[in-house]
C-alpha cells in the first residue's frame, strides 16, 4: 500500500454513505482511465457502466486467473484462494456448475424459515439489552455468519472465526500481505471442516457436493468454494444490513414505508443494492490480449480495476443515480457483478436483507441512531465498504 499513489486508491474512497465526487469526475471525462502505479505496471479503472459491463462480460478477453497475482504483492501460489472469482473458464465453468445446483431458488427456499428464526433471535437478543446497542454486531454480522453456517452445514460455534476471517482480508489498511495471510488461515481452517465432511457428509452445501461427487472434487475445491461463499455472502451482506439500516434511519419516509407495506421491500432492496454497492471493485482483470474499451487500447498483460460503485452511479442506470429512490425504473445494476463472474449467491443474500429489514423497523419502531450521524466511523480503505459500529436505542 504504501507504494501506491493516492489516485490509485480512489475506487475505495468514500464520504459517508457515497462515492467521492472525484470518483463521478473521473467517470464523466474519462469512464476508462489510466491508474498511476509504480514499477511499470500498466493499470486501468473503469467507470462508466456500459464499460464496466463490456470488461466483466468478456471472460475471453479477460482473465481473473490467480496466477496472474503471482510474483506481485507478495502473492504465491499457496494462498490462491481458489473458488469462482480467481478462476477462468474452463476451471471456472466446472466449480460454478458444482455450486450451481445448491444456490437454486428450490435450494434456497428450504433455507427461508431458518433465516426468519435466526432474525428473531437476533431481534430477541437485543431486545433484552439496555442502553444502546450495535446494530452491527447484533444483527447486522450475525444474520449472514450464521445463515452460511447453516448453508454450508457446519456447527455454529465457528460463527466467530467466520466472521474475523472473512473481514481481515476486504481491509487493506493493513497491506495486500495482511488480505493474502487472512485468505491463507481461511483455506487452512477451511480444510478441516471439509475434511470431517468427507468423513460425514452433511445436508448442508459441502455435504450434499461430497454426496453428489465423491472424489470428483478435491479437498482443496471444495475449500475453496466454501471460502468464496464465506467470503462472497458473510461481510457483503453485513455491510449491507448495517448500511441499509443507515439510509432507513435517515429517512422516516423509507423506514415507515418498510413498516407498513409487504411490497415495498422487493424495490427497496434493489435501489439500496445499487445505491450502496458495498463490493466496491470488481476481482482484478488481466487482459488476455490487446482489446478497445470505451474507445481506450488496454494492452495485454494490463491490470483492469472495474469500479462497480462508480458504474452503479452512471446515469446509464436511472436518472439522478446519484440519490436513493426505491420507485426509480432502472436498467440492471452491477452490485452482484456480471456476466460469468456475477456473484452465485445474489439470491441468498436478496432473502437475507428481505427478511432482516421488515422485522427489524417492525419490532423496534423508535429505532434511531444513539449518536450524531457524522460521527459514525466507516472503513477507510476496504474492497467491501461498511461502518465499524452502529449504536441504536431500541425505543
Amino acid at each position: 500500500m504504501s507504494f501506491l499513489p493516492d489516485s490509485a486508491l480512489l475506487p475505495l474512497k468514500r464520504d459517508g454513505l457515497d462515492p467521492v465526487d472525484e470518483l463521478r469526475r473521473v467517470r464523466e471525462s474519462e469512464p476508462v482511465s489510466e491508474i498511476p502505479l509504480p514499477f511499470g505496471m500498466k493499470a486501468w479503472l473503469v467507470t462508466g457502466y456500459d464499460e464496466a459491463k463490456a470488461v466483466l462480460g468478456a471472460a475471453d478477453a479477460f482473465s481473473n486467473d490467480f496466477t496472474n497475482l503471482i510474483g506481485t504483492a507478495g502473492a504465491t501460489d499457496e494462498q490462491n484462494p481458489g473458488g469462482l472469482g480467481f478462476a477462468d473458464p474452463p476451471v471456472h465453468t466446472r466449480l460454478r456448475g458444482l455450486l450451481t445446483p445448491e444456490f437454486t431458488m428450490r435450494r434456497l427456499n428450504r433455507l427461508t424459515p431458518r433465516i426468519n428464526e435466526i432474525v428473531n433471535e437476533q431481534l430477541d437478543s437485543m431486545a433484552n439489552k439496555s442502553g444502546p446497542v450495535d446494530l452491527m454486531q447484533d444483527f447486522a454480522l450475525p444474520i449472514p455468519s450464521l445463515t452460511i453456517c447453516e448453508l454450508l452445514g457446519v456447527s455454529y460455534e465457528d460463527r466467530d472465526d467466520f466472521q474475523r476471517l472473512s473481514t481481515a482480508r476486504f481491509d487493506l489498511f493493513g497491506g495486500a500481505t495482511a488480505s493474502l495471510g487472512a485468505i491463507s488461515e481461511s483455506l487452512s481452517y477451511l480444510l478441516e471442516i471439509v475434511k470431517k465432511q468427507r468423513e460425514e457428509p452433511g445436508d448442508g452445501l459441502l455435504g450434499m457436493i461430497v454426496k453428489e461427487h465423491g472424489d470428483e472434487v478435491s479437498d482443496r475445491e471444495l475449500a475453496g468454494l466454501a471460502d468464496g461463499v464465506l467470503t462472497g455472502g458473510l461481510e457483503t451482506t453485513a455491510s449491507m444490513l448495517a448500511l441499509g439500516a443507515i439510509v432507513l434511519l435517515r429517512d422516516q419516509e423509507h423506514f415507515q414505508r418498510i413498516h407498513d407495506d409487504d411490497k415495498a421491500i422487493n424495490p427497496f432492496v434493489e435501489e439500496l443494492l445499487r445505491y450502496l454497492t458495498v463490493v466496491q471493485v470488481a476481482f482484478p482483470r488481466f487482459a488476455r490480449h490487446e482489446v478497445e474499451v470505451g474507445g481506450v487500447t488496454i494492452g495485454k498483460g494490463d491490470i483492469v480495476v472495474v469500479s462497480l460503485s462508480g458504474a452503479n452511479r452512471h446515469a446509464s442506470v436511472g436518472a439522478d443515480a446519484e440519490s436513493f429512490d426505491p420507485s426509480r425504473k432502472t436498467s440492471p445494476h452491477l452490485a452482484f457483478g456480471w456476466g460469468v463472474h456475477r456473484c452465485i449467491g445474489a439470491e441468498l443474500g436478496r432473502m437475507e436483507l428481505r427478511a432482516a429489514y421488515p422485522a427489524l423497523v417492525r419490532r423496534f419502531p423508535k429505532l434511531r441512531l444513539a449518536t450524531d450521524p457524522d460521527e459514525l466511523t466507516y472503513r477507510k480503505v476496504s474492497i467491501v465498504y461498511g461502518v465499524d459500529t452502529l449504536p441504536v436505542l431500541l425505543d
